[in-house]
Formats: structure tokens, sequence, C-alpha cells
């Protein structure tokens, strides 16, 4: 792990804890900001917790990948030649989506080990109160060290269901420079998340979360270890765990499916729309407000990105240049086989919330509009993890396995919420793959643009009988392949060829 996990960058931190964000450029030894100097008191643990834990949270490579790579996008008409190669299969261990991938997720793993080492060297909490703190900073921080496991798993692991198939590298502790770790079983990977998002939930207190401003959607709660535990059972195949999870996330949510009402689009036909649902500041309808960050909604779980700031990447720009429009350069526009399913449901709030008006429907150029902006920035939003919706098809999936009417129910809760009027009809399935691929079909439209659509189908499509489903006008070039057998080597992300580089003693995935 010498070229990622030992060099991670140490942040300068001043005497206040504020800390910048410049991993990807200012990387340094370990120990040469040395703990003593950072750590001296619970309060600084707090606050390495908020300002370098949290903020190095990020998943855009993983949503920009599973965008350009699946089915999600067509090329847009200022793209002049942007990842091309990454939408005509090109999948390498020199992928810079996978490096960034690994990169991002084991900066955080750093940090949070650093964080758990300070904890043993400062003087031991003196009162009550300093001991919840203290108990509440250590559990953050491994729910999202388990997080950031879950994540590397879902991409990088050859099987999550095996526990002794290849999962990861193991890091516990802050590496020494010269450390050089093999990969573990997905066993031991899956104790170790699991241990972390115990100790979190068993030492969380709601109370100190509220008063410390830690409850909101931007920060580990007990709802999001439920849901973090219901997304890691699902992806390994325990139902009955998975099911159990999502069941308290949704008893615990305390909001419903986010609705599509009031102030619907109120459409005549397809290229009528309403201009108020597509003003920030006036729009009243919930789901659009969601969004565009005027409400939380059914977020579960988000990653802060202010409006303004600094460590704060612009989502938006992984699919256009200036603004999410047609005159605002867009380089990927919304996949036409995804259109479709977006708009073979009747009076569908997603059709607007999703695709901006200025699109060219004519030519069946779609303009991108999921991240719509924020304040006085057009290509900022915080980052959606985890929502209810979310949770909602993983019961839809767990009930799949024995009960296809529940499974059928879950489905349509989902529709219905986003149906600005009417009601969906309750879908009917004939067996399991019918139910799976129906789960399939609704996670595609509902959580697009989000990072789910390639591990969705690296976990489920061979058992669902579906795979990468484009449109030939998706790409300039009609010669371009289509899909891939869902068996293919390429459904699991190489180890970055500059790990594979600094440490011999790890084994690259097949196929690379």
């Amino acid at each position: 792990m010498k070229k990622y996990i030992n060099k991670v960058f140490v942040l300068a931190i001043a005497a206040t804890l504020t800390v910048s964000c410049k991993d990807a450029y200012e990387i340094v030894q370990d120990g040469e900001i040395y703990d003593e100097t950072i750590f001296r008191t619970t309060s600084d643990l707090d606050r390495y917790l908020t300002g370098s834990v949290y903020t190095s949270l990020d998943n855009t490579s993983e949503i920009k990948f599973t965008s350009v790579f699946t089915d999600e996008v067509s090329l847009g008409p200022s793209n002049t030649g942007q990842d091309i190669g990454l939408h005509r299969y090109v999948l390498n261990a020199n992928s810079g989506y996978a490096a960034s991938t690994w990169l991002t997720h084991y900066t955080t793993i750093n940090r949070v080990n650093r964080l758990i080492r300070a904890s043993s060297q400062i003087p031991a909490p003196t009162n009550a109160q300093d001991q919840v703190t203290f108990n509440n900073v250590l559990a953050e921080a491994r729910a999202i060290r388990a997080f950031a496991y879950i994540s590397l798993q879902s991409y990088f692991s050859t099987n999550m269901k095996d526990d002794n198939a290849l999962g990861v590298i193991l890091s516990n502790t802050v590496p020494d420079i010269n450390d050089q770790l093999p990969r573990s079983t997905n066993g031991a990977i899956w104790s170790f998340v699991e241990a972390d998002l115990q100790f979190a939930f068993d030492n969380i207190n709601p109370q100190w979360q509220l008063a410390n401003n830690h409850s909101s959607h931007y920060f580990m709660t007990k709802k999001v270890i439920s849901a973090l535990r219901a997304r890691m059972y699902t992806y390994r195949g325990n139902y009955t765990l998975a099911k159990q999870y999502a069941l308290d996330v949704i008893a615990t949510a305390g909001v419903p499916l986010t609705p599509s009402t009031p102030n619907a689009p109120g459409v005549v036909g397809s290229a009528t729309w309403n201009n108020v649902f597509y003003n920030a500041a006036s729009n009243p309808n919930p789901y659009r407000r969601m969004w565009t960050d005027t409400a939380p909604g059914e977020s579960i779980f988000s990653l802060s990105r202010p409006a303004s700031g600094i460590g704060t990447n612009n989502i938006a720009s992984l699919y256009t240049t200036n603004t999410t429009t047609l005159t605002g350069s867009p380089l990927f526009v919304f996949g036409l086989n995804l259109f479709a399913e977006l708009t073979s449901n009747t009076n569908d709030i997603r059709r607007y919330a999703f695709i901006d008006p200025t699109s060219d429907v004519a030519n069946k150029i779609y303009v991108i509009d999921k991240y719509p902006g924020k304040g006085v920035e057009p290509l900022k939003n915080d980052i959606k993890i985890i929502r209810l919706s979310e949770i909602y098809l993983i019961l839809a999936e767990c009930e799949a396995q024995t009960n296809l009417t529940n499974a059928a129910t879950y489905v349509k809760a989902v529709r219905d919420a986003r149906k600005y009027t009417g009601t969906a009809t309750l879908p009917v399935y004939g067996n399991k793959q019918q139910a799976l691929r129906d789960i399939l079909k609704e996670r595609r439209v509902e959580l697009c643009f989000e990072g789910h659509r390639y591990v969705d189908l690296r976990r489920l499509g061979q058992e669902a009988g579906v795979s990468i489903d484009r449109n030939p006008l998706d790409d300039i070039v009609s010669s371009t392949p289509l899909t891939l057998p869902i068996t293919d080597f390429r459904f699991t992300l190489p180890i970055p060829s500059a790990e594979i580089n600094g440490n011999p003693t790890i084994q690259q995935n097949p196929g690379y």
C-alpha cells in the first residue's frame, strides 16, 4: 500500500484545527506533522472529525464512472472526446476512476485510523459529558470507516457474496511507510465493518448529537448506521438482516418518501414545462426542493457541499461545463433508453426534476438536471449518499426472495410517491427473476446519476437476466458495442496500477 495508503496527506492544521483539503496535490510522509501537536483534547478529536474526516468523503468518481461506463448517458453536443474510451468500455489498471475511488476511500480510512490512534494518546476524559463526546466522536468515525470499506468492496471485491473471495486491503492502523499489506478475504473485511457499525450504533448518543449539531442528514446517526447495514447485507445477499435493518430505517426515518405535490408540472404534453417548478427560491414542490437543497426531503445521509467554501466540488460538472442547460455546454446527456424507462411511467415527477426544460426534444438531447445547483453556484449540490427510496427498493429486493406480492408493494410505493397525479399500477411478478428485473428498472430510474447502476448490475444482473442497456444513438459511432456480457471481467474494477507497482504483495483482479 506504499503508493496510496502510506502516503496519504496529513493536513496542515492550524491551532483551531481548521482543515484545508489539498490531498490531491500535497501528499507528504507520515509523521511530518505530529499527532501530539494536533490532538491534545477530546475537542480536538471532534474538530478533526468534522474538519478532516467528514470532508474527505466523496463518491463523485464512482458517480461519473457509473454513468459513463453503463447506460445512464449519451454523448452530449459539447463532448469533444471526454471519456469516450470509458464510454466504449475501455477499462484497465491505469483507469483514473479506479485510482481515484481507491485513493479517496483509503484517505478517509487513514484519517479515521489516525483519529483512533490519537484518542488513545490524549488525556482520558475527566467528566461524564467529555466521555460522551469522546465516545460519540469515535462512533461517528468508525461508522465513516465502515462506509468507506463498503464502498471499496462494492467495486473491487471479486464477489461480495462469497466470504472466501478476495476483498480489499484491511488497514486498521496508521501504516508505516514501508508497510505492504495483501488483500484480505471478504469475510475479514465484512467482520471488520460489522464491528465498526456495532460500535458506532452502541456509542452514538442522539441527545449529544442534537445538542452539538451532529443530528442532521450530514452526520452519521443511528438511522444512517441502520441504512448502511441494510445496504451492506443486501450486497452480501443476506436478505434476512437486510430486511431487518431496512425496516428499522423506515421506522426511525421521521419522514415519508418525498411526495411530488404540490406544484406538480401540470403538463398537457411532454414538451410543456412549468417555469415555477424550476425556480429554486419559490418552488414549493418537495421533490424538486430536495434536489435544489432547499429542503432535505427523504435524504438519510448526504455529503454537505456548501454554495461557497473550500474543499467542495461541483457535482454537476461531471456532466456539463457551465450550467445544466442546453447552452451550458453539456458533455453528457440522458441516455435514451434510460429516458424511455423514465417516461414509461405516466405523470412522473422525475421527468421534470431530472431533465432541464431547455432540452432539445426534437433532437432527443435531454439535459441532465438532477443537480441544478444551489445558491450562487449553478453546478454545486449536496451529494445524496442514501435516500429513503433506496431503502424501499432494498425491501423490495428482500421480499423478492420469498414474497413477490410484498416486493411489488414496495416498488409501487416508490412509483406512487413519484406520481404528481394518480397512482401506479401494482406490478404482478410471475417469478423472482421478473421481480428483480423490475426492481432493477426502478433503481435505474430512481437512483440514476447517484452511482448505483454499475454495482446493481454486477451484483444482480446475472440473476435478473439483464446487463448494460444502451440505445444505438448514445454514441456518435454506430458500431460501438451497446452492452457487455454480465459475466465480463470489467464488472469488477481493477486494482490501480500505482498500487500494484508500489505493493508487490497485492493481487490484481482477474482479466487485468
